[in-house]
């Protein structure tokens, strides 16, 4: 096919879905390309079976560890990436993570930007997203310069209950930052809180993106599922599937980026190198951004090694690759005598943890609420400890459960990166940090659970996405492989995520984090995005 962009954007995710929704206004002509192919929309979407237990939606490729061990990376490759099958957990990272922090296990380095100045993306990323929330409840949260475009998913009675004894105990609950889209009554509803902005570039008539029946119907099937009806706010809803029947745009599926070309110079990228339907096809463009995911980012630069670029292309640090990040989280279910009815239970947020602060020798991290257990994903997630478990008795421990998702920072490491063989293979090297700090978090939701009247009973350990022999499987919060900064010898890219060493290639993607704090890094991901693309347009015009 091949043919000429004014921008090339390589993959359809938080990054590159949220940058071509920046730039498709301005009528460049943008090529989209992505590795898979829409999800299709079908009642296994919301089956616990296909989803947690089948790994329907998980991409069949392996990847290797340190020691060369395969293993099953748990990605999926859809239009909206990674947003396909996330919770639509939209947290900002707070001020203090854009600057340098002391951990247990090292130091997570300052951002070349500060908070205030990113904060204006913040909200553009939230009104695109359509992010659900009250800004000003979180005492730890940074400055904000305009509200949520709606207001919070409500709780439900038992999240509203733990909610109430948390605050009455001194503890500083929060609505979690929800992007998922309710009917058109609700969004009535909240135009009666105040005034809001004028609709513009970063909000979309929904009732003419939507068909009526899209809207979410508050199930228990965000975390880890798709939506059947196209009531999450992931990129392909929010970002790409807008552009689509635009003539400047160009979305092509099943087309994997090999690698990426530059002039004899090696200053300027020339375009991409994809194999699609098992043929190469080159691509040309004035600018390419890469936003594949840390991991796969990593891999194209890579594997674009040359005679310019020994090492991999805009790799003359030697850091692409380098300070891969994760997250260091667990999933713990506490079971009770009271059943918990709740249906949507993500409703909830708690971060009095999450600095070094009253006497803590150490940033502990954020506590939120997991989507509702079910039988069939508490099966999936520990198939050898529920092997012989009769389902009535899974779906007793599920009816009786409060689920929590503990998230603690991972620190940066050299060592801890994304590396190709011989054969063009991916090797991930990690070893986990901060488990002091983690370990900290866990003995505070014990506590948390004697508030609300849960201690005398029995809490399900889970490392969720982690479940299986090799945990670095678990790639859902994968960041930091180019990261940004500005000093050319110790990173990447420069401020706006260019490359260092070209003139026209960026990355745009969470590749980008120096560190990644202790909440979701999507929304982060997606304002950085905006970011660029309005960087990106300021350069073209």
């Amino acid at each position: 096919m091949g043919g000429h962009y004014d921008v090339i954007i390589v993959g359809t995710g938080a990054g590159g879905g949220t940058l071509a929704h920046t730039l498709a206004p301005s009528g460049k002509r943008l090529l989209l390309l992505e590795r898979g192919d829409f999800l299709p929309r079908e009642l296994a979407n919301w089956d616990p079976g296909p989803v947690f237990v089948d790994g329907r939606y998980i991409s069949p490729e392996t990847w290797y560890d340190s020691d060369g061990r395969p293993f099953q990376p748990q990605v999926h490759y859809f239009v909206g990436g990674a947003t396909k099958m996330y919770g639509a957990a939209l947290y900002r990272l707070r001020a203090e993570d854009f600057e340098e922090i002391k951990h247990a296990d090292g130091v997570s380095p300052a951002w070349p930007v500060s908070y205030q100045e990113f904060e204006p993306w913040y909200t553009k990323a939230e009104w695109l997203y359509q992010v659900r929330g009250v800004h000003g409840e979180d005492p730890t949260e940074g400055a904000w310069s305009q509200q949520y475009p709606w207001p919070p998913v409500s709780h439900e009675s038992r999240i509203q209950e733990i909610s109430d004894t948390l605050a009455a105990a001194g503890y500083h609950p929060f609505h979690a930052p929800c992007g998922i889209l309710l009917d058109e009554a609700n969004r009535r509803d909240a135009a009666g809180r105040g005034a809001l902005p004028a609709a513009g570039q970063y909000q979309h008539d929904l009732g003419r993106l939507l068909s009526p029946e899209s809207t979410c119907i508050r199930c228990a099937t965000c975390d880890g599922y798709p939506c059947l009806v196209h009531a999450k706010a992931d990129a392909e809803v929010m970002a790409v599937r807008p552009l689509l029947g635009r003539p400047n745009v160009t979305l092509l599926t099943g087309a994997e980026v090999e690698r990426v070309s530059t002039d004899p110079s090696g200053r300027s990228v020339t375009g991409v190198v994809v194999r699609r339907g098992g043929e190469p096809e080159i691509f040309t463009g004035d600018v390419v951004a890469v936003c594949a995911g840390a991991a796969n980012s990593a891999k194209i630069l890579l594997a674009s090694a040359s005679d310019r670029h020994p090492d991999g292309m805009a790799n003359g640090s030697g850091q692409v690759g380098r300070n891969y990040m994760y997250h260091n989280s667990k999933a713990a279910v506490a079971v009770g005598r009271e059943p918990n009815t709740t249906v949507f239970q993500k409703t909830l947020g708690l971060n009095d943890f999450y600095s070094a602060r009253h006497g803590r020798q150490w940033p502990l991290g954020n506590i939120q609420m997991l989507g509702k257990s079910n039988a069939m994903a508490i099966k999936g997630e520990e198939p050898e400890l529920t092997k012989l478990a009769p389902h009535w008795s899974l779906a007793q421990v599920a009816r009786h459960a409060v689920d929590f998702w503990l998230t603690t920072e991972d620190v940066p490491q050299p060592g801890n990166r994304i590396t190709l063989d011989g054969e063009g293979r991916l090797h991930l090297a990690y070893k986990q940090t901060n488990k002091e700090e983690a370990t900290g978090l866990y003995r505070e939701l014990r506590t948390i659970l004697n508030h609300i009247g849960m201690a005398a009973h029995h809490v399900l350990e889970k490392n969720y996405y982690l479940s299986m022999d090799v945990p670095i499987a678990g790639v859902a919060h994968q960041a930091g492989t180019c990261r940004f900064g500005a000093d050319p010898a110790t990173s990447v890219l420069d401020a706006n995520c260019k490359a260092h060493e070209l003139d026209n290639l960026y990355v745009v993607d969470t590749s980008f984090f120096p560190s990644i704090g202790a909440v979701n890094p999507a929304l982060t991901a997606m304002a950085n995005a905006i970011r660029v693309g309005e960087h990106l347009l300021e350069r073209m015009s």
